[in-house]
C-alpha cells in the first residue's frame, strides 16, 4: 500500500510528517493523496492563504511554481520546507514530462502560480491536461483570484462576465480585439500593466464608448486602489497622473443596450446619425451596444426613411 493511501481498517490517511506553522504553532499536515493538486495562493496579503492550501503545500512531495523566489516567501512565512521546482512558460516543455514522471511514481505534486489561482494567464493548463491524459488524479484547493476580487469590488454587473486577460500590446491589434469584445453582453475583466494602462484605456474608450469601468490596483495590499468612472475619464486621469505601480485588473460594464429597449436604441442612433452616415452610425452603435448589426441597420434605415436623418 502506498504510504499516502487510506488505511483499510480506519479509513484515515496516515500522518505525512510534514509541518507548517500558524500563528507560531507548529501543525502537522495530513497525508496527501497521489496526483496533481492545483493550489491558489494569495494575490497580495499572505493572510489570505487557506488552511487547506497550507496543508497541501506542506504535505506535497514537490511544489511546481512560476518563480521559486516568490513562492519561497510564502512558504517561509508559514514554515513550510517542501522542495520547489520551477514550472513556467520558458521551461514548460522540458519540465512538464518530468512532473508527469513524478506523478507516475505515486507522488503528490502541488502546482501554484506567483499569485492567485493557477491556470489564469499561466502555462498550467498543459500540465493539467497532460496529467489527465496520463490517468493521474487532478484536484484543486481553491482560493484567491485577482479577477474575481476585482469583480467583487468594482460595483459593476456580476451576473455575467468575460475574462479576457491581457489585450495586445500594439494599438492596432488592440483596437481590433476591442471591437470583438464590444459584442459580448457581459462585464469584461482585463489584466493590464501600469506603463500601458493609459493607452489601453484610451483605446477601450474609442472602441466601447462611454462605458462605466473600474481600475482595481494592488488588491489586498497596502496601497489597494479602486478608481471608478467612464473609460474616457479614466484614460485622461492616468495619462495625466502617469503610469501606476502594481498589479492591475480592469472591470468594464456590459454594453448599454443589454437592457435597453427600442427607444433607447433609437436615441443612440439619432445621435450618431446627426454626425455620420447610416453605415458609420450602424457600425458605431452596434459596437457600443453589442446589438446585432443587422438589427441596428434596420432601425437606422427606418429612422432615415422617416426623415430623422439623411442617409
Amino acid at each position: 500500500m502506498h504510504p499516502r493511501e487510506q488505511t483499510a481498517d480506519t479509513g484515515q490517511r496516515p500522518s505525512s510528517g510534514r509541518r507548517y506553522v500558524l500563528k507560531g504553532q507548529p501543525l502537522e499536515a495530513p497525508a496527501l493523496a497521489p496526483g496533481l493538486h492545483i493550489v491558489a495562493t494569495p494575490i497580495g496579503n499572505l493572510r489570505d492563504t487557506t488552511l487547506r492550501a497550507l496543508e497541501v503545500l506542506a504535505a506535497a512531495d514537490v511544489i511546481a511554481c512560476e518563480d521559486t523566489r516568490v513562492t519561497r516567501k510564502l512558504l517561509d512565512h508559514y514554515g513550510i520546507t517542501t522542495p520547489l521546482t520551477p514550472y513556467h512558460e520558458h521551461n514548460a516543455v522540458d519540465a512538464r514530462p518530468k512532473l508527469i514522471a513524478r506523478l507516475a511514481t505515486g507522488a503528490a505534486v502541488a502546482l501554484v502560480s506567483d499569485a492567485g489561482t493557477p491556470l489564469v494567464s499561466d502555462p498550467g493548463f498543459k500540465l493539467v491536461r497532460a496529467a489527465h491524459d496520463a490517468g493521474h488524479a487532478v484536484t484543486t484547493a481553491p482560493g484567491a483570484s485577482a479577477a474575481l476580487a476585482a469583480l467583487a469590488v468594482a460595483g459593476l454587473p456580476t451576473d455575467r462576465f468575460f475574462f479576457e486577460g491581457f489585450l495586445p500590446a500594439k494599438s492596432g491589434q488592440r483596437l481590433g480585439r476591442i471591437a470583438e469584445l464590444a459584442r459580448i453582453p457581459a462585464s469584461l475583466l482585463l489584466f493590464e500593466s501600469g506603463p500601458r494602462l493609459a493607452a489601453a484605456l484610451a483605446d477601450l474608450a474609442a472602441g466601447l464608448g462611454p462605458r462605466e469601468a473600474a481600475v482595481c490596483r494592488e488588491l489586498t495590499k497596502l496601497h489597494e486602489e479602486v478608481r471608478r468612472g467612464d473609460l474616457a475619464t479614466l484614460a485622461a486621469h492616468y495619462e495625466s497622473a502617469g503610469a501606476p505601480r502594481g498589479e492591475i485588473v480592469l472591470v468594464i460594464a456590459p454594453p448599454a443596450a443589454e437592457s435597453a429597449d427600442v427607444a433607447d436604441l433609437d436615441a443612440l442612433l439619432r445621435n450618431a446619425l446627426a454626425r455620420v452616415s447610416v453605415k458609420e452610425a450602424v457600425a458605431e452603435i452596434a459596437a457600443v451596444t453589442g446589438q446585432p448589426r443587422r438589427d441596428v441597420y434596420q432601425r437606422a434605415l427606418k429612422l432615415a426613411k422617416d426623415g430623422d436623418a439623411d442617409e
